[in-house]
């Protein structure tokens, strides 16, 4: 059986940081899913479609990976894509006391277990939330993001 792990987050955008948890979890699991919640009740600075396509591009030679959306409990999402896992990359202390929680009631509610991996030293001050704050200024993120993609393509006018 395929150990398959959902990577659940908004990613708006999805960040250097993101990538190297992914890339570094292609040693542990057979199928990584990276799955965009969508909430209607937000409105997103990139469109669910744009955010699928930039994770898309940036993956597009990986095979154990794919890009999905959806709108249920993401522990309902695991158990309807057979994944017996959820990833998650950890930025800070606080990162880890709130993944904790989540974690344990994924685990009590359906038998999910959560997998952490450390973020890279230099990418534990990166966050969607500033990259969409430099990005509404006009500012110079490409740093920040996966070198495979321009960002500003995905940029809705």
């Amino acid at each position: 059986m395929l150990k398959t792990a959902i990577f659940p987050g908004s990613f708006d955008p999805f960040t250097i940081g993101h990538e190297s948890v992914v890339r570094r979890a292609l040693d542990i699991f057979d199928k990584i899913i990276i799955s965009i919640g969508y909430n209607s009740q937000k409105k997103g600075f990139f469109s669910l479609e744009n955010r699928k396509k930039m994770i898309g591009e940036i993956f597009k030679d990986e095979q154990k990976i794919s890009v999905m959306s959806y709108d249920i409990m993401t522990v309902d999402f695991c158990k309807e894509q057979n994944a017996k896992y959820i990833l998650r990359g950890l930025r800070t202390a606080q990162d880890f006391e709130y993944e904790r929680a989540i974690a344990q009631m994924n685990l009590s509610l359906k038998g999910i277990e959560t997998l952490f991996l450390l973020t890279l030293p230099e990418h534990s001050p990166i966050s969607s939330s500033i990259i969409r704050e430099i990005l509404s200024y006009g500012g110079d993120v490409s740093k920040f993001i996966s070198l495979k993609i321009n960002i500003k393509n995905y940029i809705e006018k």
